[in-house]
């Protein structure tokens, strides 16, 4: 459940971003046809519904600075193994907003069993669990509260039915959409409002609000999320309003306009508010609107079409990050890399795992996963590996497997997993395994000292590494 939170946490932080955009945008093409800017908010629904995507030099969240995750396609600005961090970090692309929350952060407790900050995140993510279920439920109480009142609504033709229980017209169902009307609606006005209705349903609006609104739900701590629904049923319901002046003529302005005014003035409770339904939203913004639209010619829709095809790619795609090249010592180790990864938890499966990518492989052995024995002490590190050429691990004194190959990178480990007491070899050699064991006190008595403020910094792990050619296991 903490890992879903974290990654709720930096969709939504990247749909922030990608939400500021698409409101900048919206100044920009105010003069345009509403149907570009209702086009727009997709970019923010793709980020809500997907943690990853392509990436590209064309990408706004260049501007989220340097939060992201090589090579996964996700944008993390909350660390996936935050809880598992020295000093827990987050990297909200602000540098205010960051330092303040990372302030917050209580540090690392080496002699813990469970670091504070993996209490806090299961705690956040047990209160967002409740919210959105909350949230949820009170979306399907007024969604039936709907069905119930229209349940007697009689039909007029088509999927156009009429009930006395509603004073404005809207769309309802996500199935079979039906347009639901007031009663004694007169000719005039009937016209326009079942075309504005049934553009919604031409288009699938009744499956897009209720999918944004679902997808608000699962983002309903960030208010950025809300002001989005609102601004997109506002630009999906003048847009609809643009396909009506088009297809019936700007003659239709003033009773349109009039039509909207009277609607307002006996708006119905039941619907008020209601993210299912339509034909409600903005009503003084709308019949502004109206009044001052004018038909685009077709170089500016051709315009405003590549604008919008250009922020759709700028808003969905990731900045590509360039990875500076790892520093890789003269014997093999990157000591860029064992430096990042360095972490205070054996439980930390990620650091663990790109410890052992910084390191020389032993030869003849190849990589088959880790296990990890984090319940209680003493915790342990258990490497497996496939025997590939057992010359490597052969000692023609000892007639036998030698677990020295093994030894530097243990040392290394040590050093750089604070909590770790045992590391565990299993070599898997055609039907038979082979075991090692390397404890850190016999590490410490091999060295003469406690191995872990090696790895505090560059200069003395670049120290130790020097010093590995002269350690050799006593007989």
């Amino acid at each position: 459940m903490t890992d879903l939170w974290i990654s709720i946490l930096n969709m939504s932080i990247t749909a922030s971003y990608v939400a500021v955009a698409v409101m900048l945008a919206r100044i920009l093409l105010r003069r345009a046809p509403k149907i570009f800017s209702y086009m727009l908010w997709s970019a923010v629904m793709i980020r809500l519904i997907l943690p990853v995507s392509f990436t590209s030099s064309f990408s706004i969240l260049k501007l989220a600075g340097s939060a992201g995750s090589s090579g996964t396609g996700q944008m993390q600005f909350v660390p996936m193994n935050m809880g598992m961090q020295a000093q827990p970090a987050v990297d909200t692309g602000t540098a205010s907003a960051g330092s303040l929350l990372n302030s917050l952060l209580p540090p690392a407790a080496p002699a813990a069993s469970v670091n504070r900050v993996q209490i806090i995140l299961w705690a956040g993510s047990m209160i967002w669990l409740t919210g959105a279920i909350t949230l949820l439920l009170y979306s399907v109480f007024s969604y039936v509260r709907i069905m119930r009142r229209v349940r007697t609504a009689t039909l007029v033709k088509g999927h156009v039915f009429e009930t006395d229980q509603i004073m404005t017209p809207f769309v309802f169902g996500f199935l079979k959409p039906r347009i639901y009307i007031p009663a004694g609606m007169s000719e005039q006005e009937l016209s326009h409002i079942l075309l504005h209705e049934q553009t919604h349903i031409d288009r699938r609006d009744y499956l897009v609000k209720p999918l944004m609104f679902l997808l608000v739900i699962l983002h309903w701590f960030n208010p950025l999320m809300w002001l989005s629904f609102v601004l997109m049923s506002k630009d999906m319901e003048m847009s609809c309003d643009e396909a009506v002046i088009r297809k019936l003529g700007p003659q239709v302005k003033s009773s349109y306009s009039g039509s909207l005014l009277g609607f307002s003035t006996r708006r119905s409770g039941l619907m008020t508010g209601s993210p299912l339904a339509f034909g409600e939203s903005s009503v003084k913004a709308r019949i502004k609107h109206i009044l001052a639209y004018r038909q685009p010619t077709s170089r500016s829709m051709a315009a405003c079409t590549l604008v919008i095809v250009l922020l759709l790619i700028g808003c969905t795609a990731n900045p590509k990050t360039v990875e500076p090249p790892a520093q890789v010592s003269d014997s093999g180790y990157a000591v860029d890399q064992l430096l990042e990864s360095k972490t205070k938890y054996i439980g930390d499966a990620s650091k663990v795992t790109a410890l052992l990518g910084a390191m020389p492989l032993p030869e003849g052995l190849e990589r088959a996963g880790i296990e990890l024995t984090t319940g209680s002490r003493p915790y342990a590190l258990t490497i497996n590996y496939k025997v590939n050429d057992i010359k490597g691990m052969w000692n023609d004194e000892l007639q036998a497997l030698s677990r020295e190959p093994l030894l530097h990178n243990s040392i290394l480990l040590f050093s750089l997993i604070d909590n770790a007491d045992i590391i565990n070899y299993s070599l898997a050699d055609e039907g038979i395994t082979y075991s090692f064991k390397f404890t850190r006190e016999e590490i410490d008595k091999l060295l003469g000292e406690d191995v872990r403020p090696y790895g505090a910094d560059e200069a003395g792990l670049r120290k130790l590494i020097d010093r590995l050619e002269s350690v050799k296991l006593t007989p």
